[in-house]
């Protein structure tokens, strides 16, 4: 490590977020670095590559400012977050400092940042429901502890009013639970940061929450960070506290975004549109932490928001997103224009791990057979419009009829709700059910014969 004293002016060159420093003592990789402007002004970064010859540094706040005779210090030791359970009810700036009037954090601890890998031989298996109050989300995709589960969105599509209103209605089923939201928001307007800062206070869902709020116009270098400051302070809650904490990333775009920016400053050789060849496993630095180890009883879940360029899941973004995490909701824009919300493509929409946190005990035992029900027949509702497209309604059979009105109904009680609409499982599952007598006995083959006597609703 260099001598925490030493300072340097020996700044070769300056390159978007990025400042060069030539001919210095050994530096480690991500050690803090110190600016000291012209004007006695003090910016902080850290080493982003180190040689015999140059050292790259990362300005946070950007790199305005900075001239030739700059001096630039080596502190000596990494990025830290100070971490308390008082932060709960803060929001903070996407470099961890009060946005929200209150004091500074007194930490209990500090700790780095990067985290530490979870040994794979620790890992606890993904399963206990969490309950998001979306029928979409939990009859057919469930979401379960420990797992991450992205939600891949489009331009314009309200992926940021779902994640509000998960954050709100989140919850753990069972007693002696504590359950928190750290919610990050990367690259967002001003806009959308008051309205973030207004819903979370007028829904008292602050209490429950630590909120980190990166704007557009902040350093590309700080977008970097925020992700891993949230990350930290979620791992800190449910390790040491034994929390069950409920993670939602918006927009992982504007982060890759920020990759690509930074790697053009670099001059690196690009790879696929532009994005730094890293970029897998710079996503999965992120994604992988969250999961549960055994022995401990808190466990860190990820929701991921990303929208998809030109609504394209092929784009970089999305495909190696697809490839990390355990399924995926789809939103759609056919859903949104038809007035729809939660706009959620189910047909596209997949979590892996459902099986592990459904059934007795855990939602429901009837859980399973009514959401491939409800899948089996709304994919053949689905095909039917393109055929009625064709022939005409008056062409099908009154099995096929029931169907295509089988589709219509089942976007429109099931997956539309209101933004403030908060199911229980028991909610969606009533309604699926009453969905599901509106077929014929022998179309209803995907739920076992002592589930239907039991819940079907008599037909009177």
């Amino acid at each position: 490590m260099a001598e925490v004293s030493k300072e340097y002016k020996t700044i070769s060159q300056i390159a978007g977020p990025l400042v060069f420093v030539k001919k210095t003592e050994p530096i480690a990789y991500g050690e803090l670095v110190s600016v000291r402007l012209s004007d006695g002004s003090m910016k902080r970064g850290e080493v982003l590559d180190t040689s015999d010859d140059i050292v790259v540094v990362q300005i946070y706040e950007g790199t305005t400012g900075i001239d030739r005779d700059a001096s630039v210090r080596f502190l000596g030791e990494t990025m830290k977050m100070p971490v308390s359970k008082d932060m709960l009810g803060r929001i903070l700036t996407g470099a961890g400092e009060p946005l929200d009037g209150g004091p500074a954090i007194t930490p209990e601890k500090k700790l780095d940042i990067v985290g530490a890998a979870i040994n794979p031989w620790a890992r606890d298996n993904p399963s206990d429901f969490i309950q998001t109050g979306i029928s979409t989300i939990d009859c057919m995709n469930t979401l379960v502890r420990g797992q991450k589960l992205p939600i891949f969105s489009g331009s314009g599509l309200p992926h940021n009013d779902l994640a509000l209103q998960i954050a709100r209605q989140a919850k753990v089923r069972g007693e002696n639970e504590e359950f928190a939201v750290v919610f990050i928001a990367m690259g967002i307007t001003n806009e959308e940061k008051q309205t973030f800062m207004k819903e979370f206070e007028r829904t008292g869902a602050l209490k429950n929450a630590v909120v980190f709020l990166n704007l557009a116009d902040d350093p590309a270098a700080e977008r970097i960070i925020t992700p891993r400051l949230g990350l930290t302070t979620a791992e800190y809650m449910a390790f040491d506290l034994g929390m069950q904490v409920l993670v939602i990333m918006t927009d992982v775009t504007n982060y890759c975004e920020a990759l690509r920016q930074i790697g053009a400053a670099r001059e690196e050789v690009p790879g696929r549109r532009g994005y730094p060849g890293y970029m897998y496993t710079n996503l999965a630095q992120l994604y992988e932490r969250a999961g549960r180890i055994k022995g401990k009883k808190g466990s860190v879940t990820q929701i991921p928001i990303l929208s998809m360029p030109g609504d394209d899941i092929t784009h970089p973004i999305p495909d190696l997103s697809g490839y990390i995490t355990e399924g995926q909701i789809v939103m759609s824009r056919e859903l949104h224009r038809a007035g729809i919300y939660p706009p959620v493509n189910v047909s596209s929409s997949l979590s892996r791990l459902m099986g592990g946190g459904t059934g007795e005990g855990k939602t429901r035992e009837d859980h399973k057979g009514v959401s491939d029900q409800l899948y089996a027949a709304y994919a053949e509702g689905k095909d039917l419009r393109g055929l009625v497209a064709i022939v005409g309604e008056e062409s099908l059979s009154e099995k096929d009829r029931k169907l295509l009105h089988f589709a219509d109904l089942f976007e429109d009680k099931f997956v539309r709700q209101g933004h403030d609409e908060d199911r229980s499982i028991e909610d969606s599952l009533s309604i699926a059910w009453d969905l599901i007598a509106t077929l014929d006995a022998d179309q209803i083959t995907r739920i076992s014969r002592k589930y239907i006597e039991k819940y079907l609703p008599k037909k009177e």
